[in-house]
């Protein structure tokens, strides 16, 4: 049986596994994809910053790669609030202080908050995900609830740098799919 469990030991001491210059080349294959996605109609896209120590996706050349593309769009960054599961959404503006969480995550200190709903796009982080867009992430459950308070027609764009699974055997109704989700291989469509 392939749980959320076993999937993210396994996927989580994969990605450790890596040395720099793997985790580097696989990173700048990932943008190449993004690169890819057509982002013309996004006013708001909403990004995470990663997690140093557990190898996590570079998403700061994405952001300025968005930033000079798509010179209008603005991007968005969460802060957590671990002890009740929230999360709040600021923009992220050239003057925005980020300050790490106690997991090591990079959140904006303050700035202008934006609701769920304003968000046009959403790259969700993730360990692993399988072949019908469902993804295993810390299991906090944290982006699928945040997920369902977005508008309905909100795209949700896995970033992930590894090829999927065959199925997750243990997805439940609370689990948000994916539209999309990138890796340094190739671009996987859900919907």
């Amino acid at each position: 049986m392939v749980t959320k469990k076993d999937i993210r030991k396994a996927y989580l001491a994969k990605r450790l596994s890596l040395t720099e210059e793997e985790a580097e080349a696989l990173n700048s294959a990932l943008l190449e994809q993004c690169r890819q996605l057509p982002l013309d109609d996004v006013n708001i896209a909403h990004l995470f910053l990663p997690i140093a120590t557990k190898k996590e996706i570079d998403t700061y050349p994405l952001a300025e790669w968005l930033r000079e593309r798509y010179p209008g769009l603005q991007l968005a960054l969460s802060r957590s609030y671990l002890a009740t599961g929230d999360m709040q959404h600021y923009l992220w503006e050239a003057d925005t202080r980020l300050v790490p969480n106690s997991l090591g995550i990079p959140e904006p200190e303050s700035g202008r908050l934006v609701a769920p709903e304003e968000i046009d796009l959403v790259f969700v982080p993730m360990l692993a995900f399988d072949e019908q867009g469902h993804r295993v992430g810390y299991g906090k459950g944290m982006y699928d609830a945040f997920l369902r308070q977005c508008r309905d027609n909100v795209r949700k764009i896995g970033l992930c740098l590894f090829p999927p699974l065959p199925a997750i055997e243990d997805v439940y109704e609370g689990d948000v799919a994916l539209d999309v989700v990138v890796t340094p291989f190739r671009i996987w469509q859900f919907s």
